[in-house]
Parts: C-alpha cells; structure tokens; sequence
C-alpha cells in the first residue's frame, strides 16, 4: 500500500437512494444498516444528504437521519454532506446540531452547504429562490457564532453554545473561497473533473485563514469508488447511477435506482446513450490492484486529506463488497 493511501482517512456519504420496488422507508433502513457494517470496516465518517422532492432519494431531513445512525453505532463519526444552510434558519440548525453533539459527543460533525432546491417548484415549497444561495457565507458566520455565544440578538442557541460541532464546507462553485475566508475544513468532488477540482483546491489553500475551527487547509476529496474482482463487474456497479442521471437529464425527473441488466436490456435513444456513457466515465473503479493505483494518483495531485466515497448502486450487497474491498486496500 502507497504511503499517500495509507495516511489518508477514508469516508462514506450515503444518500439513501431508493432503489425499483423498494420503499423509502427501506432506503433509510439500509443507511443506517450500512453505517454499522462500515464502522466494522473501519471507515472514519458515515455521512446523509439533504434533498428535497426527489424521487430516487429518501434522505430529506439529513439531522434526523444522522441521529438514528449514530444511536445505531458507537465509534464511526457521523454528520450531514451536507445541510443544504439557505434552507433553513442558522439557529434552527445550531440547535439541531447542538442536540446532536449533546446525545452523541464527540461524534458528530456538520457539513454544509449552499443548493436551493433543483427545481422551481422544490425551490416554491421551500419559500425560497436562487438568489438565497448567494446569502451563504452570511448565514454561515450566523451560524458559527451561535456555537460560539456571539449573537448580536441577545439570544442564546441551547444546547449549542459552547459546544464544538466541526464544520465542513461543501465546495460547490463558490464553495471554495468561503472555505478558505472562514478557516474552514472543504469537501469538493468529484473525479470526473480531476483539473476542476486542482483548481478549488489550490484556490482554497492560497487563500486559506486560520480560525478557532481548523488552524490550517483540510481538504475532503469526494466521488464515486467502486470496487469488484473484476473489471466488469466494478463498471456494473455504476449503471443503476449512470442510467438514472441519464433519465433525469432527459426526462427532468431523477428515478429509483433501477437493477444493472435491466438497463443493459433498454433501448437507449442518441441522446440517452450519451449521457448514459458520459454518467460511466470518470469514476474510480475496477479491481483492487487498479482503484488502489488510480486513488494513489489523485491523492497526489490533491494532497487531500480524507477521500469521502459517494458510490450509489442497486445491488447492496455488491456495494457493501465493494466497501469491503476498499477498506482492505486502505487498510493494508
């Protein structure tokens, strides 16, 4: 094992995708299953997602979510990639992660982040716009100070105040300048633009300022790993996701994860084809010996110090085995 590998930590974002002829509720089971089989493994964080409306996705209250994992284990870290912040009010979440880190200390931590909504009528539901997302780095000084007891309004956030929840920023656009201007841990994905993602990273650490949260860069490198005994099976892993992102791009609809040879039987139009093929491309995937060599590669050219793995598939037991695979590279 690479010595890059070896000194980095290895972590999981689940996002609960519902999967053809299973339910929602059975997503969020399977989250909170997977966190115990993956603190067996090893892995440093479990982390839920925020998303609203969407059809293919069970995780829509990310706190609540993580409450439930973190009373089903006892030692992996556990926190939200992320809470989507302009959607709610920053004490609200203060509190929510006050309780959190209150019920489970020590273990918790809060990844942010700045998406409205994917459609207009997500967006209406929510009494919110667009423009909301431009208030980020305000609401997340607002949010940081309600941990720290220095709100102008002479309110104090319970349980919060006082507590140290760690705070991650999900670099998406802007997301990297507001990492580095609040001294902030970032999580920025994801491999299938390896010179996108340098850019972030080198932008974040040049202008990164030391803060009572993080007193130099950490950078989360975020994407899709997939790990099988061959390489057709590795590539399998990653239809059910390739094919619902190939849909929703041409439907406008994001679906349940559908089972790797039935989209292999579809009848793909010009247009879905591509998309599909392009949804393929990008990821780390193959056998052992070749992830490990392709995760050298990019924790060289990142120096990042924690690669969060976002893989979703149908097939769950193929996914825990391909969670086995990677701790076992990882692990030595």
């Amino acid at each position: 094992m690479s010595s890059s590998i070896a000194s980095t930590r290895f972590s999981v974002l689940d996002r609960s995708r519902t999967r053809e002829g299973h339910t929602h509720p059975e997503a969020l089971r399977d989250t909170v299953r997977l966190a115990g089989e993956l603190e067996g493994l090893g892995y440093h964080r479990l982390w839920v997602s925020e998303h609203h409306g969407v059809p293919g996705v069970a995780g829509s209250a990310p706190t609540v979510l993580a409450a439930a994992v973190a009373a089903a284990t006892r030692t992996i870290r556990v926190g939200t990639g992320g809470v989507m912040l302009p959607n709610h009010r920053p004490l609200v979440v203060a509190e929510q992660f006050g309780v959190l880190e209150s019920l489970f200390p020590g273990r918790i931590d809060m990844g942010l982040g700045r998406s409205v909504g994917f459609t207009d009528g997500v967006r209406k539901a929510l009494g919110r716009d667009k423009e909301d997302a431009e208030d980020f780095e305000t609401q997340l000084r607002e949010l940081l100070g309600w941990f720290r007891g220095t709100s102008p309004t002479g309110v104090h956030a319970r349980p919060a105040e006082g507590l140290t929840v760690p705070p991650f920023v999900l670099a998406m656009g802007e997301g990297a300048g507001i990492a580095a201007r609040a001294g902030l841990p970032m999580v920025i994905g994801d491999f299938r633009n390896l010179e996108k993602m340098r850019r972030g990273i080198d932008h974040y650490r040049e202008h990164f300022r030391p803060s009572p949260w993080a007193s130099e860069p950490y950078v989360v490198v975020s994407g899709t790993v997939a790990v099988a005994g061959t390489p057709e099976e590795a590539r399998r892993l990653l239809v059910p996701e390739a094919w619902a992102m190939a849909y929703s791009r041409t439907h406008g609809t994001f679906p349940p994860l559908p089972p790797a040879e039935r989209v292999e039987a579809l009848t793909m139009t010009a247009k879905e084809r591509g998309f599909y093929e392009s949804g393929l491309t990008g990821h780390i995937a193959g056998t052992e010996e070749q992830v490990a060599h392709e995760l050298e590669t990019v924790l060289k050219e990142t120096g990042a110090q924690e690669v969060l793995v976002t893989t979703s598939t149908y097939d769950r037991e193929a996914l825990l085995d391909s969670y086995r695979r990677l701790a076992a590279i990882t692990s030595g």
